[in-house]
């Protein structure tokens, strides 16, 4: 289980970094390209890793994904009429709530963490491919979310302390993902994949991918197929 806390804090910890690359002021457009790189990747992970080991429980695995993308769109859209709608713009000209912006970056990476937990819990290892991959979405979300807390009125110290707190979150939901499959041998975890998938995929395509491509360019197209690339070839190594 330690391994499970520390490889979650460890896929979370890119926040942290995001927040030290917000202070070198990067242009919006090398942000939309990381962004687009990272989501990439993520979309490989969902496609090689979590749908076809879910796939196997047949019908429960559809009713699951799909649970999980009206689950995300759901508590998403709680989030955006509570001041957390911006909270991957990466301008940083819009101020919204800074706690609403907080709980919808903690609700990205829940269930990340918790598919983490669980992978290590069933396969023995972490699953490198979808650590990646998780890593590199959260570096631009980093920065994001660091720009829109500073124009929400939070203090970079402040700021600081609650991405701190997030990866401390993401440990501890990983190191739950663990036990849960300790706990309830019987649980299923391709149907939790299954769910995860259906919430990152949601994710993706309602903030992540339009965002980078406001602010990338073209380019972003590009980007989104090397990062796919990347975590594929991963997928293989592995």
């Amino acid at each position: 289980m330690l391994l499970a806390v520390l490889w979650g804090g460890l896929a979370a910890a890119s926040l942290l970094l995001g927040y030290l690359l917000a202070r070198r002021n990067l242009s919006n457009r090398s942000i939309g390209v990381i962004m687009g790189f990272g989501a990439g990747a993520l979309l490989s992970a969902i496609a090689y890793e979590l749908v076809p080991e879910s796939v196997l429980g047949g019908v429960s695995m559809g009713v699951a994904f799909a649970i999980g993308a009206f689950t995300f769109f759901g508590a998403d859209w709680w989030i955006d009429h509570r001041g957390g709608a911006d909270r991957k713009d990466i301008t940083g000209e819009k101020a919204g709530s800074g706690s609403a912006i907080f709980v919808g970056t903690l609700l990205d990476n829940v269930p990340e963490s918790i598919i983490l937990g669980m992978g290590m819990a069933l396969g023995g290892a972490i699953n490198v491919a979808f650590l990646v991959a998780v890593f590199i979405s959260n570096l631009p979300e980093g920065v994001a979310g660091t720009l829109n807390l500073e124009a929400s009125g939070r203090s970079q110290q402040r700021i600081f302390w609650m991405w701190a707190g997030l990866v401390g979150i993401s440990a501890v939901c990983a190191g739950l993902g663990y036990l849960l499959i300790n706990w309830l041998p019987q649980a299923d975890g391709r149907i939790a994949q299954a769910f995860a998938a259906g919430a990152m995929l949601t994710m993706l395509a309602d903030a992540m991918m339009p965002e980078a491509f406001e602010h990338g360019g073209k380019l972003v197209g590009i980007m989104t197929v090397m990062g796919f690339l990347a975590a594929g070839a991963l997928v293989v190594l592995q």
